[in-house]
């Protein structure tokens, strides 16, 4: 079944981002793939400031979504993946979202808004980095046109992780 996808908006994360973040995404199933368990809202904070330098460095981040109605719901958006482990140096998109907002396109809408403003700023192709359980997640990238291109193990939980990957920019530059 094809629904419409919801409206939603993309914006830089503000500092009181961090505090919504923080509260919406206090809930386990929300963490389940993230470690389990909601982080200290000093993490939101270094995690809402590195997205602004992001903007300003990059052209793109982890953007704030909000819903019809101006409602903070999550984020989604691309930065470097820095970990030492996996696609080092290429760009990952990723999303989150509160629990209530589960299941209503709003992570699809908002990642291909992230898609668009990519291709906009030139990167070649992204990846998504999803944990082999997350169902939904799988689902999202499927819907994005992403491809299965590699399995990790990730050091810190040993499970296996699931690299998809899309070209944004055709090898001519089209």
């Amino acid at each position: 079944m094809n629904r419409a996808l919801p409206a939603v908006r993309l914006r830089v994360p503000t500092h009181e981002d961090a505090f919504v973040w923080h509260r919406i995404f206090d809930d386990p199933d929300v963490m389940e793939y993230q470690g389990g368990r909601a982080a200290e809202l000093s993490v939101y904070e270094e995690l809402t400031a590195r997205q602004r330098r992001h903007d300003a460095e990059l052209g793109f981040c982890l953007w704030t979504v909000l819903d019809e109605s101006g409602q903070v719901i999550g984020f989604t958006g691309a930065q470097p993946w820095e970990r030492s482990w996996g696609p080092a140096g290429e760009i990952e998109i990723g999303w989150r979202l509160g629990r209530e907002h589960w299941g209503k396109g709003y992570v699809t809408a908002a990642a291909l808004q992230t898609l668009e403003r990519m291709r906009a700023s030139g990167v070649p192709g992204v990846v998504a980095m999803v944990d082999a359980r997350n169902s939904r997640s799988i689902a999202v990238t499927k819907r994005l046109g992403m491809r299965l291109a590699e399995t990790f193990t990730t050091p810190a939980s040993q499970r296996e992780g699931h690299c998809y990957r899309l070209e944004l920019q055709s090898v001519d530059g089209e």
